[in-house]
């Protein structure tokens, strides 16, 4: 058992803010990570991605190919100090072809900040990012960006937030002036004026402001912080990523009133973050982050306890032990040694292929986490390779990167030549990029005949039948599990009705047995 006393499991655990960032691509919400991490001290020039030279290189986006492109397309993650707080930021892609990316990164969060386009308003990324949150009951905080720009009135943005989401919207904040003229904002919660210049009272923003003001605190709901925790209000910041308006108004808020670590729940039981014992569940493998040393990175979310550098740790998927000897922070690129951290902080654990997504680590306790899902791909592509004798190193390399979620990889059992399965086509040109990058091993694409694949379940005997009449038809996923790949929706539905014995999923929960 730990030795950590309750006394300092509760302080340390009461001041972690653990958090993603999410939002339709083009909302701003890079641009609003690297602020949130100058304003906490943990850089001093904040990259921009539309920027140019020094400021282009954004710090939370360190693959070649997000600097490249300008998008985010792995999940990030980020530890710093500020107001007394532990923070870990989470930057999730915004890009939909990542979306299992995403998904995975919010079972490890306890709140999200949710970003909107002040012009554009809720976007349908936005939208079903939201629907994830709310499916896990992870409370929202809302930052409408861009305010510096011609935008929607704030009254509309909020009631398009509430009509869309159903979901009630309390402005915590009230922008001072609109586009050109937008100088700063009003705090709601503190009564505090926070502005980048003077502004008599005379001036026509303060006076839209006092206005407005009146009509918003008659008409709107205030701030129920039980509302908030229970995923039915979020509290809304208005502001300017780009020109660092607003985003001290967010960050002060997860100070006050942000979630401290959530109860986890498990197969066996709920997981009480405060629990003396520690547990932690790994939610992303990430390969390569140093190409100089081909490490092997799992990221791991604290549950409960506390973890000390040097303990040694049951594997409970394996039953075997595990050593951690060098647990890490993560600034992004960056990395410092952790010599402990407490539930609800999100370490790296430095492997060699031992871990896996969803893989529960413990003191003693053999319990799983529960949550972590694999969703069935859409797009189904054979991977030809072009030097025959890199075929040994293309084997390694699809494994690890599948491991790393960065596609699924089904080998089929005729033989064949593997299979990769994704979300959208950009995964592919990022599968590509990192191979050649990373292995220098070149590829390219080749169609199947299969459209869907879908994980198979049932009695043994009848699996074993069903997988030696359709041969050809059948493939082995990372994990050796069964799976049915289909020409088209009307083949599935026909298999599934001539085999009512066999059930067939869409959805793969890591960790535990396919339901």
């Amino acid at each position: 058992m730990s030795d950590a006393p309750v006394t300092e499991l509760s302080t340390e655990i009461a001041r972690r803010r653990t958090f993603a960032i999410i939002s339709h691509p083009d909302a701003g919400k890079t641009t609003l990570t690297e602020r949130i991490l100058r304003a906490g001290g943990a850089i001093q020039l904040a990259g921009n991605v539309r920027a140019k030279g020094e400021r282009r290189r954004t710090r939370s986006d360190w693959m070649s190919i997000e600097r490249d492109r300008g998008i985010s397309v792995v999940s990030s993650v980020m530890t710093f100090e500020y107001g007394g707080c532990i923070f870990n930021l989470l930057d999730t892609p915004g890009h939909e072809d990542f979306s299992e990316d995403t998904y995975r990164t919010l079972t490890a969060v306890d709140s999200a900040v949710m970003v909107i386009d002040a012009a554009k308003g809720i976007e349908d990324r936005t939208r079903k990012l939201f629907e994830i949150c709310r499916l896990r009951d992870i409370p929202i905080v809302t930052f409408i960006n861009k305010m510096d720009r011609e935008a929607q009135d704030p009254f509309e943005l909020l009631d398009e937030v509430a009509s869309s989401l159903a979901l009630d919207t309390s402005p915590a904040t009230w922008p001072v002036g609109r586009a050109a003229k937008f100088v700063g904002t009003y705090d709601l919660l503190t009564k505090k004026l926070h502005t980048q210049e003077e502004l008599p009272q005379s001036d026509p923003r303060m006076i839209q402001l006092a206005e407005e003001l009146e009509l918003a605190e008659a008409a709107l709901p205030q701030f129920d912080r039980e509302a908030f925790d229970a995923g039915h209000l979020t509290p809304v910041f208005f502001g300017s990523a780009m020109k660092e308006i607003g985003v001290t108004d967010l960050l002060d808020a997860l100070v006050s009133f942000g979630p401290s670590p959530r109860n986890q729940v498990a197969e066996t039981r709920t997981v009480k973050a405060d629990e003396p014992a520690m547990t932690a569940l790994v939610f992303k493998i990430q390969a390569n982050m140093d190409p100089n040393h081909r490490d092997r990175i799992a990221f791991a979310r604290i549950c409960s306890g506390k973890l000390t550098r040097g303990m040694r740790l049951l594997h409970t998927r394996t039953g075997k032990n595990f050593a951690v000897h060098t647990p890490q922070f993560f600034f992004a690129r960056d990395r410092q040694l952790a010599e402990e951290a407490f539930a609800g902080d999100v370490v790296g654990i430095p492997n060699h292929g031992t871990l896996r997504i969803g893989d529960t680590l413990t003191e003693s306790e053999n319990l799983s986490f529960t949550g972590v899902p694999h969703f069935a791909p859409e797009i189904l592509r054979r991977v030809r390779l072009d030097d025959a004798m890199k075929a040994k190193k293309l084997k390694q390399a699809l494994t690890q990167l599948a491991e790393e979620g960065v596609v699924q990889l089904f080998r089929p059992q005729d033989g064949a030549q593997p299979i990769v399965g994704v979300v959208g086509t950009l995964q592919l040109d990022v599968l590509q990029a990192r191979l050649k990058a990373e292995y220098g091993v070149a590829i390219g694409f080749d169609a199947t005949p299969f459209s869907l694949a879908r994980w198979i379940t049932g009695p043994r005997d009848k699996i074993e039948i069903f997988a030696q009449i359709n041969r050809s038809a059948m493939a082995d996923d990372l994990d050796d599990d069964p799976v049915f790949l289909a020409t088209s929706a009307f083949m599935m539905r026909r298999t599934q009705e001539q085999n009512p014995d066999i059930t067939f999923h869409d959805i793969k929960q890591i960790g535990i047995e396919i339901k």
